[in-house]
């Protein structure tokens, strides 16, 4: 959506296709990061954004154990929003696309999954997609694969996937939030057990973590003994956990890491969770989409108003955006293998860290896995053109 956005505002025309009818769809990743919101800021509509429905974080916490430690302090991220903004993505994606609209050539189609991409003497010149009136077929100077980690076209490019492993899978749940509960967690971690808390001003959108692999094993104990441990880890919630009527109220996401060796082929290229599937932690996924895109804009636009786009011009974009790929995943990873992992298989009462300790006592320590998380290691700018500016 953001690509597209910004190539029909430098004067490119382009088609986005959506599989759903509209957005709604529940706990897809709803962090938006600094980053994103001086993106906003940049291309002149932050105010306008800000008045959407959300919540700002400025410090990031977790309790482990009895022990309740800050771990991030957004007051000095370099940027101008010092916070995250909790809000829901279906309202940041209406938003983008009523702005992409205001361009002639935006063009946002809903209810057309993408089937395969059409490849003609080595060159992929657009996409088939199923819709509500039978076959569609869109020729593209460039097509990109913008599809998730479940990407149907990046799986038939044969890019090379580099899978780098995750210990966990994510079971999401909602239950209603009252007036006086307590302040919101970054995470409530115990021997073997993790559950992350986001405030959604009426309810909790809540993460409960478990072992890769081990979601059917958690079903079979039953949906009580699966609430008695939600109950366990946050008290207060025991009066609502009952909300969880079936397990049709919770949502199993099967975590993946990985990145592909290559992210384009000529006519061809992928960003955003198609070209790197990135870890839940620190929520990070949907601004490193969103930095491909402005970088890819800011690459591409140009050639793209004339034609399309070389090779070489593809790859640039891989290359631009790889370091923070890398540096992001690698973070992930390390917190994945010695925290989380060892979580999970934890038999002892878990408490925090004197590393952890000692981030929650110096302030200019928090600092720094605030900027990590809420500006990343390579923040991209806006550098394509407004053709209503330019008129």
């Amino acid at each position: 959506m953001m690509l597209g956005f910004l190539l029909a505002r430098a004067g490119v025309d382009v088609y986005v296709l959506e599989k759903h009818k509209d957005f709604l769809r529940d706990f897809r990743g709803d962090t938006i990061h600094p980053s994103t919101l001086e993106l906003m800021r940049e291309l002149g509509f932050l105010d306008e954004f800000l008045r959407l429905p959300h919540q700002e974080v400025r410090e990031l916490a977790a309790q482990i154990g009895n022990d309740v430690v800050l771990v991030g302090d957004f007051g000095h991220v370099p940027a101008h929003c010092k916070f995250l903004a909790m809000m829901p993505q279906w309202n940041f994606l209406n938003f983008i696309a009523e702005k992409g609209k205001e361009y002639p050539g935006f063009h946002l189609m809903t209810c057309a999954e993408v089937t395969e991409y059409v490849e003609a003497n080595g060159i992929v010149t657009g996409v088939r997609a199923k819709t509500e009136n039978g076959e569609l077929e869109v020729r593209a100077d460039l097509t990109v694969g913008a599809d998730g980690r479940h990407s149907v076209s990046r799986d038939q490019a044969g890019l090379g996937v580099v899978d780098l492993g995750a210990p966990m899978d994510v079971m999401w749940m909602r239950i209603s939030r009252l007036p006086d509960d307590p302040g919101q967690t970054f995470g409530h971690v115990e021997a073997g057990k993790i559950l992350v808390m986001i405030e959604r001003e009426k309810y909790w959108q809540c993460a409960y973590v478990i072992p890769k692999g081990t979601a059917s094993a958690v079903r079979e104990k039953g949906l009580p003994a699966f609430r008695e441990e939600i109950a366990k880890l946050s008290p207060f919630l025991g009066d609502r956990v009952q909300e969880l009527r079936d397990w049709n109220d919770v949502s199993l996401l099967t975590v993946a890491v990985d990145r592909l060796s290559r992210w384009s082929k000529p006519g061809f290229l992928c960003i955003g969770d198609a070209a790197h599937a990135m870890s839940p932690v620190g929520g990070v996924g949907i601004n490193l989409a969103i930095q491909d895109a402005v970088a890819a804009a800011n690459l591409l636009a140009a050639s793209l108003r004339k034609g399309r786009p070389t090779e070489e011009e593809l790859r640039k974009v891989q290359k631009r955006r790889e370091f923070p790929t890398r540096a992001t995943q690698q973070v992930q990873i390390f917190f994945q293998k010695k925290i989380i992992g060892k979580v999970l298989t934890a038999a002892k009462p878990a408490s925090a860290s004197w590393v952890m300790k000692l981030v929650g006592r110096v302030p200019l320590l928090r600092r720094i896995p605030a900027r990590i998380v809420g500006v990343g290691f390579r923040p991209e700018h806006v550098r394509t053109p407004d053709i209503r500016r330019a008129a």
